[in-house]
């Protein structure tokens, strides 16, 4: 029998949406302003597809203008560039976000880095890294999925982690390194582990608050978790299942959610938890460029 509380990332994010609609309702009614957020595509990934048309749909929910480019998936590194170079100088558009994974002839790292700081939305510039890195984010932007993970921990443990340990599992860009930082800076002790750590249950055992954002499915189960802990499940991965003799994929997390609630205070479940949480701080982050842009404040 289960224990843990469900931490519902569907209804958390109703919530922030709702708050978000209600500010850019006055923002329009008070400045006549309208955030705008631009999606920018290359080729015709499916999954790809499903999230650009969930972030579309959210925008357009929240009050937002929302612009969707949908680029060949032949396009040259040159015209994506001068694609994004447009969208920089257009003041109707306040955040850019370039839907990821790009076709492989694409670089990457390029095409994230044209992205003007103050319309990073995603949080992926240099800049916006270096100032959450350095603790300055009064006018920076956080990676949309740590920051959706911050609220649902501050939501359990409250704003202030001093004397609490959290363990990072997973060291990428765009959520262990950014989640650290963002624990570091409300006083958590913080471990990042990754596929070298050296007897990673042992070290996930000492946390009070576990990330896993590693990418293998149900890698962390509830013998991983020291009693009480919040853990919060960032992994997307599809499996296989038999369901009466016939194989079906559905979604499962980096945790082994039935055993791990067994043990823990509370959980986040995949689908239903990060996942929503993740699309609604874009919007924030954008609600945000937008004050920030016209000389409003960040809040």
């Amino acid at each position: 029998m289960t224990t843990a509380r469900r931490i519902d990332g569907k209804v958390m994010a109703a919530e922030l949406s709702a708050k978000i609609t209600r500010e850019t309702a006055a923002l329009l009614r008070e400045h006549a302003l309208v955030p705008g957020l631009a999606v920018v595509i290359v080729g015709e990934d499916p999954a790809s597809q499903v999230y650009v048309r969930n972030k579309k749909r959210t925008a357009e929910a929240c009050g937002f203008h929302s612009v969707q480019h949908t680029l060949a998936t032949n396009s040259t590194q040159e015209t994506v560039l001068a694609l994004i170079d447009e969208l920089n100088n257009d003041d109707s558009i306040h955040g850019i976000l370039v839907q990821l994974p790009l076709p492989a002839h694409l670089d990457e790292q390029q095409v994230t880095q044209a992205v003007v700081p103050g319309k990073d939305v995603d949080g992926f510039h240099f800049i916006n890294i270096g100032k959450l890195t350095s603790g300055n984010t009064s006018d920076a932007f956080v990676p949309c999925t740590p920051a959706g993970c911050m609220l649902m921990i501050e939501a359990e443990l409250g704003a202030n982690l001093s004397g609490y340990n959290a363990v990072v599992i997973g060291r990428s860009n765009i959520v262990g390194k950014p989640m650290a930082s963002l624990l570091l800076q409300a006083n958590a002790t913080v471990t990042v582990t990754h596929s070298r750590t050296a007897d990673l249950p042992g070290v996930v055992r000492t946390a009070d608050i576990v990330v896993a954002a590693v990418g293998r499915a149900n890698i962390v189960s509830g013998d991983w978790i020291k009693p009480g802990a919040v853990v919060i499940d960032v992994g997307i991965n599809r499996i296989d299942v038999s369901v009466d003799g016939e194989t079906r994929s559905r979604l499962t997390g980096d945790i082994d959610y039935d055993s791990v609630c067994k043990v823990a205070a509370a959980a986040t479940p995949v689908p239903g938890g990060v996942g929503p949480m993740t699309i609604v701080m874009l919007m924030a982050n954008t609600l945000r460029a937008a004050r920030l842009a016209s000389g409003l404040g960040a809040d």
